[in-house]
């Protein structure tokens, strides 16, 4: 029996199967698809501090000191380079919101600088487009490769002992009483644990909901774009002040864009990644806003597109809790879009939790019954990391 089970084999799982699993504790990851199969695949892949919540910098800024040192620790590539985010303004509206932003996350501490015309922003990134009037620049801010990431994440904790059970879902959690006492997997298969740790993104409600526990998601759909490799074209990843559109270059060269924000009007357990490719609508208006931004992309040959499936809490912030009123369960779900980013530190927060050891980041702006204490008015997306 193991001391701990994951459901989810996202960044947030992987990340805390490998803090467990190198602190001396068994740990099983039970993954229904892959991993990074959903959202931690899908996502930008951008490392940000810009533009966060106040609850939620205080992860930001601990997960960027930790990412530089990433490869080295897991012994594989992350594609990490730290050179800064973009956020830009297409209207003068749009310049309003991003001076406010940057005033607000200075009074924070972020080392962020307002960039107040295009010739200040193609100084630093030339290959932005001229109708861009105005950005703010972090440049403490970066990105990585997605799924290489989780990979090397899980690959880690396996080294540590750690069990990855990638293709074997998790149909139900187990309780006695008001204790959660393991799993029950998609083929019926029990297994007992000391603490289940739930970061299952979009599936969470449904496997919290038989226990009594709401966690209210919107799910919204996103369209992702990934072209043919380009010389060098720009550092940075972008994104603009109302979140329609981000993009960064990949490694290899190759642009990885997306854009949009629609409902997903079906229950989350019934997607296909069929069911979720762009539209040819998407695809246009994904090609309209990115090249606004970046002109060059317009000749951009497209190797590949696909759509995502975001968990999106009604304040934006994920639910990392202990204290959901059973023993044995932990939440970690709900990260809107902008998870992948904190990961490592996540995956601290969460063996933490489990491990009966007191985080160093103060988790009640996460609490799983803020919903109830406190109902929030649903606020919009944030898509760049």
């Amino acid at each position: 029996m193991p001391d701990v089970i994951i459901v989810g084999g996202g960044i947030s799982g992987a990340a805390a199967a490998y803090e467990i699993a190198r602190a001396g504790h068994s740990v099983t990851l039970f993954e229904a698809r892959s991993l990074a199969a959903m959202a931690s695949g899908w996502t930008l892949g951008g490392v940000r501090q810009s533009g966060r919540d106040p609850a939620e910098l205080p992860l930001a800024k601990a997960a960027v000191e930790r990412w530089g040192g990433l490869d080295e620790e897991l012994g594989a590539t992350t594609g990490y380079r730290r050179r800064g985010n973009l956020r830009l303004a297409r209207t003068e509206a749009e310049v309003e919101i991003i001076r406010e932003l940057v005033v607000r996350q200075r009074e924070l501490g972020l080392a962020i600088d307002y960039l107040p015309d295009n010739a200040a922003i193609r100084a630093i990134a030339p290959a932005i487009g001229p109708a861009i009037l105005a950005a703010s620049f972090c440049p403490g801010d970066g990105h990585a490769d997605p799924i290489p990431t989780v990979r090397a994440f899980a690959a880690a904790a396996a080294r540590y002992g750690a069990t990855i059970r990638e293709g074997t879902g998790v149909r139900a959690l187990t309780r006695t009483g008001d204790t959660v006492t393991g799993i029950e997997t998609s083929d019926r298969e029990i297994v007992s644990a000391g603490r289940v740790i739930l970061a299952t993104g979009i599936h969470a409600p449904e496997l919290l909901r038989p226990l009594g526990l709401d966690l209210p998601l919107r799910v919204k759909l996103v369209c992702v774009m990934q072209s043919v490799p380009l010389p060098p074209l720009f550092e940075q990843v972008f994104g603009v002040a109302n979140a329609d559109a981000a993009g960064r270059q990949e490694v290899d060269g190759r642009l990885r864009v997306t854009t949009g924000i629609g409902d997903w009007p079906h229950e989350p357990v019934s997607w296909t990644m069929d069911a979720l490719a762009p539209r040819a609508a998407d695809i246009a208006v994904l090609i309209e806003r990115v090249t606004q931004v970046l002109p060059a992309a317009a000749d951009a040959g497209i190797a590949r597109l696909w759509g995502g499936l975001i968990d999106l809490t009604p304040d934006a912030l994920p639910a990392i809790d202990a204290h959901t009123g059973l023993d044995g369960l932990i939440v970690a779900a709900g990260f809107s879009g902008h998870g992948f980013g904190i990961g490592p530190v996540t995956g601290e927060i969460l063996a933490d939790l489990a491990l009966a050891r007191q985080p160093r980041f103060d988790l009640t702006p996460f609490r799983l019954d803020r919903f109830l204490r406190e109902p929030a008015t649903d606020v919009a997306l944030t898509l760049h990391g």
